[in-house]
């Protein structure tokens, strides 16, 4: 499990610490761990330059820092920064330890590098990204788009702590910003490593412990990964039967959309279901029964209910009404509930028991504009994904699922969020997402809390895309054919 901390939580757990070291003792550790990284991948790459673009906070002090140790040991080495604003100690250092230095002057305007900072960047085989930290805001200042565009293609960019440009709570992007090959992190990863916004610029996530304690302090986004499947899949005991394991169901496709049906009802079989209820109209229902018979039909008891894909809210199809109907009883009960794509149009405010809504952006877009009055669009859920999901949480009471490159999964409240990347893009294919419905469906019958199971399954989905056709295109039945396999391996991975 990857967990990352708020900018202001990381400041205060800073502050804690070097109120027992000794001063420069926390800035040294960074500095240690960053110098040992460059070293490394500059041998790794058979380069012979080191350029650090200082900017004026902590950040460009770590990079300065990190030079002037390279230097010590004999590497070239030379440093970019804003005259008169690097940290006095980092410049000393750097003097002393021979680094070239070029100078520069902060601009509003675009201004061209000067001939000594533009050949420093030019000829570097490794660039340290020194110039914003993670207390700034998304985007470049002026005076530090000319270095970034400098930077050679050839080089390896290492960025300290974020690539700069980009933003630390991770929810605004920066096409202009530093894309690095590695970041190196102090202590624990922020949101912009595991957001969509930021991961994709952080390249390689390298993490040096400076010491930080964060004790019960609250965990931002986390990421679960294939070692946490085991502590978290819900298992059989020797005393299990089909209800204590958990009873789905179903109410899934129509005429119009058929397949959906067997796709969110194999998935949950496949998954480890005790029992799977159905509830359709007259073809899904033969369908179903052909293709899975272990699948009960009609309503009935059950630990949780999927509702919604392939689903038509307003179709006069036979057995529609009765459809729509079973899943109006359903909303209104205390049991936990998946709700994906049509069923979508019966959400209308707020809902006390546990329920997970599981969106594409679009999807999204469009309930939040019924339940807000606003018209949003889905570019802007899709530039602001966490904060839309989260918005979304609150006016339904629900946790919220928001599918796409990255999943994102966040409650009502705010708290933690998680942030899941684990998809082949061959994923994105119809009928994955009823393949994920019936499989979330399958963890909340078996008692697990919306939060986790968002994640867990979309984890496990994503895994199972992958085992399916490694490298190829896929099948949504085939994603939902390599749940057995795939849940078994990772149990069996971390037994």
């Amino acid at each position: 499990m990857i967990e990352a901390y708020a900018p202001e939580t990381v400041y205060a757990a800073e502050r804690v610490l070097m109120e027992r070291l000794a001063e420069g003792e926390l800035m040294a550790r960074a500095v240690t761990g960053l110098a040992k990284v460059a070293a490394i991948r500059l041998a790794e790459r058979g380069g012979r330059r080191v350029v650090a673009l200082v900017g004026p906070g902590n950040n460009g002090a770590d990079a300065l820092y990190a030079v002037a140790h390279l230097a010590e040991d004999g590497i070239l080495c030379g440093a970019v920064l804003l005259d008169g604003k690097a940290h006095a100690g980092a410049l000393s250092a750097a003097e002393a330890a021979g680094v070239v230095l070029a100078r520069e002057v902060a601009s509003e305007v675009p201004a061209p590098l000067s001939d000594a900072a533009g050949g420093l960047i030019g000829e570097a085989d490794l660039v340290l990204d020194g110039i914003l930290g993670i207390g700034g805001r998304a985007g470049l200042p002026m005076w530090a788009r000319t270095w970034v565009a400098a930077i050679p293609e050839t080089a390896y960019v290492i960025a300290v702590d974020l690539p700069s440009g980009q933003d630390p709570q991770g929810e605004q992007g920066d096409p202009d910003g530093v894309f690095a090959d590695e970041t190196v992190i102090f202590s624990v990863p922020k949101p912009v490593h595991l957001l969509p916004a930021g991961e994709p610029a952080c390249g390689l996530l390298t993490v040096v412990d400076i010491g930080l304690d964060f004790g019960e302090e609250p965990v931002a986004v986390r990421r679960l990964d294939r070692q946490d499947v085991a502590a978290m899949w819900p298992v059989p005991e020797a005393t299990s039967d089909k209800y204590s394991r958990g009873v789905v169901g179903i109410i899934a496709g129509g005429e119009s959309y058929t397949g959906a049906a067997i796709l969110a009802v194999t998935a949950a079989v496949e998954a480890g279901a005790g029992m799977v209820r159905y509830v359709g109209t007259p073809t899904p229902q033969a369908l179903v029964r052909a293709a899975v018979p272990e699948a009960v039909h009609g309503p009935g008891h059950v630990q949780a209910w999927v509702i919604g894909p392939g689903l038509d809210s307003a179709a006069r199809h036979k057995g529609a009404a009765a459809q729509r109907d079973c899943a109006r009883e359903a909303l209104a009960s205390t049991v936990p509930v998946v709700i994906d794509a049509g069923g979508l149009d019966f959400v209308t405010g707020l809902r006390e028991a546990p329920t997970l809504l599981t969106p594409h952006a679009g999807e999204c877009a469009r309930l939040l504009s019924r339940l807000t009055g606003r018209e949003i669009s889905r570019r802007e859920v899709t530039d602001a994904p966490l904060r839309h999901a989260r918005d979304l949480a609150d006016h339904t009471g629900a946790f919220v699922l928001l599918k796409g490159s990255w999943t994102i999964v966040a409650g009502p409240g705010g708290g933690t969020a998680y942030s899941q990347n684990d998809a082949p893009p061959w994923l994105a294919t119809a009928g994955a997402g009823d393949v994920l419905a019936g499989l979330l469906g399958t963890l909340l019958a078996a008692g697990l809390h919306p939060g986790p199971a968002g994640a867990l399954g979309a984890l496990v989905h994503g895994l199972a895309a992958d085992r399916a056709n490694p490298g190829g295109p896929i099948r949504a039945l085939a994603i939902a054919r390599a749940l057995p396999a795939t849940i078994a391996g990772l149990l069996r991975e971390n037994c």
